[in-house]
Formats: C-alpha cells, sequence, structure tokens
C-alpha cells in the first residue's frame, strides 16, 4: 500500500496518532471517513490538470488505494446499467486525475491566461456502448465566451472490471473556440483522447475511481448534470 506523509491526513480535530491509524490501515478507516479526507486533499488542485507536488499526489494516491481495496462493487462491468447506488452508467464530473497539462502544452493551447477550464464531464450510455466526454471552457480574451470540447467514444466490456475504449470523433464549440484551437487541436486531443482501456477500481453511490492503460487515475463524482 502507498504510504502517505504523516500529518497529512486532513482530520480536523484528531490526534497524530488516530490520522495516521487512518491513512495506513484501512482496517481502521471507514469509507465515508477515507472520501472526506480524500476531499481535502485534492481542495485547491484544479483537478490536478496544472500539476501536484509530489508530496500531495502520494498522498493522494495512498487515499485511493484505501478505498480501492474496499471497493463496495468487485465486477462493477455487470453493473454498467443497473439501478443506483452501484451503477456505472449516467453523468459524472471529474475532481481528479493525473494527465496534466504543463509547460509549453499550457502555453500553446491559451491555458495561463487566454482560456479558463471549466468541467469536466461524463455521460456514460450503457445501452448504446457510448461516453460523451465534455470539457468546458471560458475564453476571457473572447468576451467571456463559453464553450466545450466534445469527445464521443465506444466502450464494450473485456473483464468484470475492465471496459476497451475506441475513439469515434469530436467537436469544440462554438467555431470560434475552435477557431482558437485549431492550430494545436492535435495536441489538445492528444491530452483528452480516452481511447485504450479502463479498469473501474473503485464504485459507489457517489464515487467512481478508474486506471487506464496509460497509468492515469481518475477520480469522479456522480453529478445531475447533463452533458
Amino acid at each position: 500500500m502507498a504510504k502517505v506523509a504523516k500529518g497529512s491526513s486532513g482530520l480536523v480535530g484528531d490526534d497524530e496518532g488516530v490520522a495516521n491509524e487512518l491513512v495506513y490501515g484501512t482496517e481502521y478507516g471507514r469509507v465515508d471517513q477515507i472520501k472526506a479526507c480524500l476531499y481535502q486533499a485534492l481542495d485547491g488542485l484544479n483537478r490536478g490538470i496544472f500539476g501536484v507536488p509530489s508530496a500531495k499526489k502520494s498522498e493522494i494516491e495512498g487515499l485511493v488505494r484505501q478505498l480501492e481495496s474496499q471497493n463496495p462493487t468487485p465486477n462493477p462491468t455487470a453493473n454498467l446499467g443497473k439501478v443506483k447506488p452501484l451503477e456505472v452508467g449516467g453523468c459524472w464530473k471529474l475532481v481528479y486525475s493525473t494527465i496534466t497539462i504543463l509547460g509549453s502544452k499550457r502555453t500553446k493551447l491559451g491555458l495561463r491566461d487566454f482560456i479558463n477550464l471549466g468541467d469536466f464531464l461524463q455521460n456514460i450510455f450503457v445501452a448504446q456502448g457510448k461516453a460523451v466526454n465534455v470539457i468546458k471552457f471560458n475564453a476571457r480574451g473572447l468576451n467571456m465566451l463559453n464553450g466545450q470540447l466534445t469527445i464521443e467514444a465506444s466502450f464494450r466490456v473485456a473483464s468484470e472490471s475492465r471496459v476497451d475504449i475506441t475513439y469515434d470523433k469530436s467537436t469544440i464549440t462554438p467555431d470560434q473556440l475552435m477557431n482558437v484551437f485549431r492550430q494545436n487541436y492535435d495536441l489538445l486531443l492528444g491530452i483528452f483522447n480516452p481511447e485504450g482501456w479502463l479498469e473501474i477500481t473503485y464504485v459507489d453511490d457517489t464515487m467512481r475511481i478508474g486506471r487506464d492503460d496509460k497509468g492515469n487515475v481518475f477520480i469522479l463524482e456522480r453529478s445531475k448534470e447533463e452533458t
């Protein structure tokens, strides 16, 4: 199990011994407590998209592994379209991933001063075997223009916990935003293209965790918003 820096559990009011007991031993920590620590660790990180300090990244990984060890849905692909609380289908919002946009990539995409990133949403349509990822943008340099990148993909069940994902198509709307990204569209798509496989390592009524073939970790929370 990945360890976390001492004192970084985020448990307010608990002494260090109790906090470390929760972080290092899943047998002492209830799932809701671990999730509370995880959300506190994620606070202010902007989904990790612009990088996370190594100590903080290790802390998050340790908490993720604890949740994965207590996964209430060991066969998530069998629950893709079943009723809540354990269904995988529906709309989800990204709260953290290890995908990053750093250095020259961030500059080329205008994500320093010109464009802000909004919500990252994923809608899973189980019956159709489709997933739609939406990354929302706000362009300060275009009178606060709102737009989005939409990526459509197909998936098929590969195992009890894994799905294989195939990229179908993508669009950027409105046209003004596409004009901004046109020169670096392949770069943008390369960052967010979901093609490959995804291992669903944790699902409960409010949270889903996955790991892909590129080594990335994704933490999503259930959302009522539609893509």
